[in-house]
């Protein structure tokens, strides 16, 4: 998150006019042939910060990026996901999205010292995070974002919070104001909250799963009372395009070194193309259709985790949901057993393929992406990988803990 204040006095003018501001001072936002950009408030997105004083209370937007001729600069990631949903819209597609978003409670930010050893769905009276959580959901309502529910997640000190469905672009500002305020709660305790992909060794680490729903006027698109588990043949391209699009996306949807540290086995985190109708351990679950409830039809793609851009992940996924049914794409199977249990050969059978393993390997499948230079175009595209790209050069040339425990006591 990227911001400036401005005093009551100056609203008007910017609400009329923007605010100027210096792009190429912003890494991964602008070059220096692009420093001067506007920042044009939204004024759908203001709200007071229930954190800050009633006296002289203060209040955030979001902003739209302009050029100084006032066009839409293409680089900003809110654009990007308008112009996606414009698509969906000539198409006659309407998008929507829910989040569980996972994050951890540390000490400090110096050190993952835990507040609780709590596990799934645990309810202790000792459980100092449950408290935390309590205050940021209610100062989430207060902002006028709906939760579904909160609760203790699997790892110790670790929580989530869901947020009620939205239209994507709602919620992607939805989520990004989330993470502020649970960090500002957190701070105000002395305490410190993390989104980090995989802060601990050896426990879950915090993803953010993104249930989808394609509406059509009133009628979900996703639904057929005549097919089979009830998903229509929208349904089925959508979820294809998802899976045939998966490893060149996943540079978006998990977008850091650390994001790749939570992609391994034995954490239900995803490390196939494989999709399952109740399955929590598969790339996409298609959760079950509850009777009378056809607007219950939802696609779960379970990659991305908590420390996402939300508007370039919503773009990514409904850009290859839609290629799906552009191309008319059919999914293999859905699976009716563990998926880590199938060899390497059965795998290949079913057409089930791989993610990238680490960031090197998602710039790799990011690189020759027809989808990804569709869905935010090429300017947004090779200004992103070349900033993964150095990302991934300065981890590989660090010295980490583990090699100096490992090493230097016998070379």
């Amino acid at each position: 998150m990227k911001g400036f204040a401005i005093t009551v006095e100056e609203l008007r003018e910017a609400m009329d006019r923007g605010k100027a501001f210096d792009g190429s001072s912003i890494e991964g936002f602008a070059r220096f042939d692009e420093s001067d950009m506007i920042a044009m408030p939204d004024p759908s997105t203001f709200t007071l910060l229930p954190w800050r004083p009633r006296q002289n209370a203060v209040a955030k937007m979001f902003c739209d990026i302009l050029t100084p001729e006032g066009e839409p600069f293409e680089g900003d990631p809110r654009r990007v996901l308008k112009r996606m949903l414009k698509r969906a819209a000539d198409m006659d597609y309407t998008y929507y999205t829910s989040v569980e978003l996972e994050f951890f409670y540390f000490k400090d930010s110096k050190s993952t010292e835990i507040l609780d050893q709590g596990g799934y769905f645990d309810q202790t009276s000792m459980d100092w995070g449950s408290d935390l959580r309590r205050e940021t959901v209610l100062t989430l309502e207060q902002m006028g974002i709906p939760v579904e529910y909160s609760h203790h997640e699997a790892a110790p000190s670790q929580h989530e919070i869901d947020l009620r469905y939205a239209d994507a672009l709602t919620m992607a500002d939805n989520i990004a104001t989330y993470r502020v305020v649970v960090k500002e709660i957190a701070s105000k305790h002395g305490v410190y909250a993390t989104f980090m992909p995989k802060p601990i060794y050896g426990v879950n680490g915090s993803g953010m799963h993104v249930t989808q729903s394609l509406f059509r006027g009133e009628g979900n698109a996703l639904y057929d009372a005549e097919q089979e588990k009830h998903l229509s043949r929208v349904a089925r391209h959508f979820v294809a395009g998802l899976l045939k699009y998966a490893p060149e996306i996943t540079v978006i949807t998990n977008p850091w070194v650390n994001s790749y540290k939570r992609l391994v086995p034995g954490y239900e985190a995803p490390i196939f193309t494989s999709w399952a109708h109740r399955s929590h351990s598969d790339l996409i679950r298609i959760p079950d259709y509850r009777p009378g409830r056809e607007d219950s039809t939802r696609i779960e793609y379970r990659a991305p985790d908590s420390a996402c851009n939300p508007y370039l992940t919503f773009t990514v996924l409904l850009a290859a949901g839609l290629e799906g049914i552009e191309e008319g794409l059919e999914p293999p199977p859905p699976m009716e057993s563990d998926v880590h249990s199938l060899s390497d050969t059965e795998r290949a059978e079913r057409g089930i393929g791989n993610l990238p393993s680490s960031l090197k390997e998602a710039i790799q499948a990011a690189e020759g992406s027809r989808l990804l230079r569709k869905a935010l175009g090429d300017d947004v595209v090779e200004s992103y990988l070349r900033n993964k790209k150095i990302e991934w050069e300065e981890y590989r040339v660090q010295i980490h803990e583990y090699e100096m425990r490992r090493y230097l006591p016998i070379l």
